[in-house]
């Protein structure tokens, strides 16, 4: 029988304490998102930002008018009383713009159609059960083998994940739906819903859980029909949304080109350069262009630089995901790799990173075994979680604002590069060790079977 991981089992009373732990560790960390998610989003200057910018699409559809254009999406915006007339441009361009693809209405429509209170409460709690019930699935994984381990990552993970709930980011429900994939297709129970799950999160969100989809349709055998079932799925569940914006937005693809374009403008909110408007700070981008963009401001340059560095990296992956059969320990190293190094090469913020929830298993996996590799696998878990933790910057960034007198002393450079080089350099640095711990695992025997 192949297990998950090779661990000498303690005594009964041991295990039942430290599962005990890891048990409360979870739930401390899921009290914590729950209050601080909800009490902060109140408190917001601009709460549910990201929400809105797909509510009001999706309810400018229902009133038969072009989601894509934003004098129309404006003129639903305004007409409702839940426009605050403190929004900034930054703001009304989150919600005017729309940049999701078709896909994403056969989703957002349903909640369209609802009134702005029941609609955004509705929201919040998907985001934050979503979240911690994807959390508790990954804990299943290693509740028998290292439940403090778990219980730690997991609370931590949940403690710092306020910002998804202030903004209304997709990201929660999106990384959730995947992780719920991911449990269903390894225990292969539920193998429908964990098809359904996969193809919604990669019809809202393509960038967030593409590269999980892409593991399993590399990894051969039963995965492969998984990925190719949800592609499917993908398809089935897309295509009203698609049909529905081709009828009230004919020309959609330009229309959306044109919005994707106004936020990436010099400048603009999701220019990764230092000039930007929205990058950086609490919800920063985390992708390589925040860091290439510092020593060019050329796109072409720190663009083809960030694209370089990953695609280099991808194909050492997918190499050695084609090479052999799956095996658990390999299946987690892949999966803890891309999880990280998805996030680098295009548009990702920090609300993205709980994606790092499926490196929690590759962590446990390595320091079960020991020696130097399974050290530095807790020590780098510790650091990617830490860097990318929504409490941590939220502290940092009120020091730096709260505290003039003593960061005025530091050299501007080096003030700049802690802001901005933290989280996507541990991001790199998480997905080159994984990578590494995968590519070093010897291919498995013709004879052994995956999970």
């Amino acid at each position: 029988m192949v297990c998950l991981f090779e661990v000498t089992m303690p005594g009964n009373a041991q295990m039942t304490k430290a599962r005990l732990d890891g048990v409360y560790l979870f739930l401390l960390g899921s009290v914590v998102f729950l209050f601080f998610g909800v009490a902060l989003e109140h408190g917001a200057p601009a709460p549910l930002a990201d929400f809105r910018g797909l509510y009001y699409p999706a309810q400018c559809f229902t009133q038969h008018c072009d989601p894509y254009r934003q004098s129309d999406v404006l003129r639903v915006y305004t007409a409702e009383s839940s426009l605050e007339p403190s929004d900034s441009a930054k703001v009304r361009q989150i919600v005017t713009q729309a940049i999701y693809p078709p896909t994403a209405y056969s989703f957002t429509i349903p909640i369209g159609l609802l009134p702005w209170g029941p609609a955004h409460v509705l929201w919040m709690a998907l985001n934050i059960a979503g979240l911690i019930f994807a959390s508790f699935l990954i804990f299943t994984f290693g509740a028998d083998h290292s439940p403090l381990l778990y219980g730690s990552f997991l609370g931590f993970l949940l403690a710092n994940s306020e910002v998804v709930v202030i903004g209304g980011n997709p990201a929660g429900i999106v990384v959730s739906l995947c992780v719920v994939a991911v449990w269903c297709f390894l225990r292969n129970r539920f193998v429908f819903a964990g098809v359904a799950c996969l193809a919604a999160s990669l019809a809202i969100k393509p960038q967030e859980a593409g590269f999980v989809w892409l593991f399993f349709l590399l990894a051969g055998g039963m995965y492969r029909r998984r990925a190719l079932e949800t592609l499917a799925a993908v398809a089935a569940l897309g295509l009203p949304g698609v049909l529905w914006v081709w009828h009230a937005s004919p020309h959609w693809m330009t229309e959306l080109k044109s919005n994707l374009a106004a936020y990436s403008v010099h400048g603009g909110t999701n220019d990764p350069s230092l000039a930007s408007a929205g990058a950086h700070g609490l919800g920063m981008v985390v992708s390589l262009q925040a860091i290439t963009s510092v020593f060019s401001d050329e796109p072409h340059v720190y663009n083809l630089v960030s694209y370089l560095i990953f695609g280099v990296l991808l194909l050492i992956w997918m190499a050695g995901t084609l090479r052999s059969r799956m095996t658990p320990d390999r299946i987690w190293l892949a999966l803890a790799a891309i999880s990280a190094l998805s996030m680098l090469p295009v548009y990702h913020r920090q609300y993205d990173t709980k994606l790092l929830l499926l490196t929690i298993p590759a962590c446990a996996l390595l320091y079960a075994e020991g020696g130097v590799s399974g050290k530095f696998a807790l020590g780098i878990n510790i650091l990617g979680f830490v860097l990318t933790g929504d409490l941590v910057w939220t502290i940092l960034f009120y020091l730096i604002g709260h505290q003039p007198q003593f960061f005025s002393r530091w050299p501007a450079p080096l003030l700049m590069a802690i802001q901005v080089f933290p989280a996507p350099l541990i991001l790199l640095a998480m997905g080159v060790f994984y990578l590494w711990a995968y590519m070093k695992r010897c291919p498995a025997p013709v004879g052994e079977q995956a999970v």
